[in-house]
C-alpha cells in the first residue's frame, strides 16, 4: 500500500488539470497514490485522467455525477489506502519536494500530522508567499486547540492582522484520525474549516515547517470569486454544523462570542457575494436582500452586540453601513466599485 494518497477532486479543470496531476506525479517522494475524482465534469477533465492512469500505474480514477467539492473529496477518502491523506485542487499545484519534507518532518517529530505555508500565484507570475497555521515546531494537543481550532472558531474578522485560513491542501493527515473519527468534509462553504477544526481535536500531534510548498492559482473563474446564489443556505449549514462541532467537543469557553464573530465575518461575505458582478439581480433586489439577511435572528444578534471596530480595507465601511442601515448607499459604493466588469 502505498504511503500517502493525493485526493484531487476535478471539475471543468481541463486547463490546468496537467499541470497539476504532473506535480503530484513528479514529486521526490515517491511512494504514493494519485486519486483524481471526476466530479461529472463537462469538459475534457475526465478524458485527462484517464490518460493519466493509463501512463502511470500509482493513478486511479473516479468517475461520478456532480455532487460537490465535499462529495469528491469524501470518497477519495473512502477509496485511499495510504497511512496519510493529503489534498490538492484540480487548478493548483505543489513544488517538487512537498510530500517528501512533510514526511520527514511527520516523521522525526513522531506527529500524526504536518503543515506547511502557501504560495499565492496570478495570472501575471507575480507571487506572494504565506507562512503556515502555525511557526515551524511541534505542536501537542492543546498548541493546537489555542493556535489553530481557537482562531478557526472565533476569529474571523479581519482587523488588519489577517485571519487564520481552513486550507486543508497545506497538511499531511493521518487517515486512521481521519477514519476513526468519522470526520468528512459537507457543503460549499468553508467545508474545509470544519474538517481542520475537527481533525485538529482529534490529532495529538503535528510537525509544521515554514516553506510554502501549495502554489494556490489565483483564478478569477474560481468558486470562491464567482457569484454563489445560495450563499445564505450555505452559511445557515455551515453554523448549525459549527455549533455541532462546539456542544460536541465543550468548546464555548474557548472563545466567547465566537458566534457572533463568526456571523459578522459571514455577513460581510454575503455582502460581497450579493454585490457581485456575476449576479443577475437588479441593484434594487440586492440592496432587499442585504436588509433581509441582516433582519436574520442571529445576524440581528451579531450587530446589536458586536460593533466592529479596526476592520481591515473597506470591510470597516461596510460595517459602518450596515449598522446604519445604509443599504441603498452600500449599493451604490459596489455599483461604481465594479463598474466595468
Amino acid at each position: 500500500m502505498p504511503v500517502i494518497s493525493v485526493i484531487v477532486p476535478v471539475y471543468k479543470a481541463e486547463a490546468l488539470l496537467k499541470t497539476c496531476i504532473d506535480s503530484i506525479l513528479g514529486q521526490t517522494f515517491r511512494d504514493l497514490e494519485l486519486i483524481l475524482v471526476d466530479d461529472g465534469s463537462p469538459d475534457g477533465s475526465g478524458v485527462l485522467c484517464d490518460q493519466a492512469a493509463a501512463e502511470d500505474s500509482r493513478v486511479r480514477v473516479i468517475h461520478k455525477e456532480n455532487g460537490g467539492v465535499s462529495r469528491a473529496r469524501n470518497d477519495g477518502i473512502a477509496a485511499a489506502q495510504g497511512e496519510y491523506l493529503a489534498f490538492c485542487d484540480a487548478d493548483d499545484y505543489i513544488l517538487p519536494n512537498t510530500l517528501e519534507a512533510l514526511y520527514a518532518a511527520l516523521t522525526r517529530a513522531g506527529a500524526d500530522t504536518a503543515g506547511c505555508g502557501h504560495r499565492l500565484l496570478w495570472p501575471d507570475g507575480r507571487t506572494e508567499d504565506y507562512a503556515g497555521a502555525l511557526p515551524a515546531g511541534v505542536y501537542g494537543p492543546e498548541e493546537l486547540r489555542e493556535g489553530i481550532v481557537k482562531p478557526l472558531l472565533g476569529q474571523r474578522l479581519d482587523f488588519g492582522r489577517g485571519v487564520l485560513n481552513g486550507f486543508i491542501v497545506r497538511y499531511l493527515f493521518r487517515r486512521e484520525v481521519v477514519l476513526d473519527n468519522a470526520i468528512a468534509f459537507e457543503g460549499a462553504y468553508l467545508e474545509d474549516e470544519l474538517f481542520l477544526m475537527e481533525y485538529c481535536l482529534h490529532a495529538q500531534r503535528l510537525a509544521m515547517v515554514d516553506e510554502p510548498f501549495y502554489v494556490y492559482l489565483q483564478n478569477p473563474a474560481s468558486v470562491t470569486r464567482r457569484y454563489l446564489p445560495r450563499y445564505r443556505e450555505e452559511f445557515g449549514r455551515f453554523l448549525e454544523r459549527k455549533r455541532a462541532l462546539v456542544k460536541r467537543h465543550g468548546l464555548d469557553g474557548l472563545c466567547p462570542g465566537w458566534e457572533e464573530n463568526t456571523c459578522w465575518a459571514g455577513l460581510l461575505i454575503a455582502v460581497g457575494n450579493e454585490f457581485a458582478p456575476g449576479n443577475p439581480k437588479p441593484m434594487g433586489e440586492r440592496s432587499a436582500y442585504v436588509k433581509a439577511l441582516c433582519a436574520q435572528p442571529e445576524m440581528a444578534r451579531a450587530m446589536a452586540s458586536l460593533r466592529p471596530k479596526g476592520l481591515a480595507g473597506n470591510k470597516q465601511l461596510v460595517a459602518d453601513l450596515l449598522l446604519g442601515r445604509h443599504y441603498t448607499l452600500l449599493a451604490l459604493l459596489y455599483r461604481i466599485k465594479n463598474r466595468g466588469k
